[in-house]
């Protein structure tokens, strides 16, 4: 179908860079793994021996490396997470851990923007996290490095500072869940594809943010992300 067959215009497809490419990378689905390092998970009080679970952000909450993203609204507790991104070429349901890594086109940084405040009042009332992780502009990430040029990443220094101070900051292979064993569990819930990008979770050290912070962010081997929180729209 072509554009003359839809009765409002398409949306715009949303995308991430690719480092050393002229094309671009299209996001079908953003995957976010909860709480997937140990040290996070003692952080906000949660039991340790639970399993790591998946929520969703739509595509078109993507933002750019270098963006001003507005502080969100209903909410006065917003937190940074750094994530590591991971981005499928290809998918299905039930894929072995061992076969796993060769459905991934490559790897960025992100940040799970979550409005702390309203994740918990969710929480407390057992209705689903949604208004706390999923808004406009909650998920700034980086530019692509394909795994053909960098491999996959199973250790490496992970970190965030706010204002040029260290906030979070922890290592890959303290991952409870590594890459493969993420791409298995979540291929038993939902289909994956081309497209998919999942968020694999954050080490301890979140912390609150106002307008006008500047937040950089970076995973060894992988690149870099900065970003800065706006005034509300």
């Amino acid at each position: 179908m072509n554009a003359a067959s839809y009765v409002i215009p398409l949306p715009p497809q949303a995308s991430l860079p690719v480092v050393g490419e002229s094309g671009r990378f299209p996001v079908r689905r953003i995957w976010c793994v909860g709480r997937n390092y140990l040290e996070h998970i003692r952080e906000m009080g949660n039991d340790e021996r639970a399993p790591p679970f998946f929520f969703a952000k739509h595509a078109d909450m993507l933002v750019p490396d270098g963006a001003t993203i507005p502080y969100p609204p209903l909410t006065k507790d917003l937190h940074h997470e750094v994530e590591l991104i991971v981005a499928l070429k290809s998918g299905g349901l039930n894929i072995p851990a061992e076969k796993a890594l060769d459905h991934v086109y490559g790897y960025a940084v992100g940040i799970d923007l979550t409005r702390r405040d309203l994740q918990i009042a969710s929480r407390k009332k057992e209705r689903p996290w949604e208004i706390g992780k999923s808004f406009d502009g909650s998920a700034p990430a980086s530019a692509l490095q394909p795994a053909s040029k960098i491999g996959h990443p199973t250790k490496g220094r992970i970190w965030l500072t706010v204002n040029g101070k260290e906030a979070q900051t922890g290592d890959l292979e303290q991952m409870i869940w590594n890459v493969p064993e993420t791409i298995w569990q979540l291929s038993q819930q939902v289909k994956l594809a081309a497209g998919d990008i999942i968020m694999t979770g954050t080490p301890a050290g979140v912390s609150q943010l106002q307008p006008g912070d500047k937040l950089e962010c970076g995973v060894d081997g992988v690149g870099t992300l900065k970003v800065s929180i706006g005034q509300p729209e």
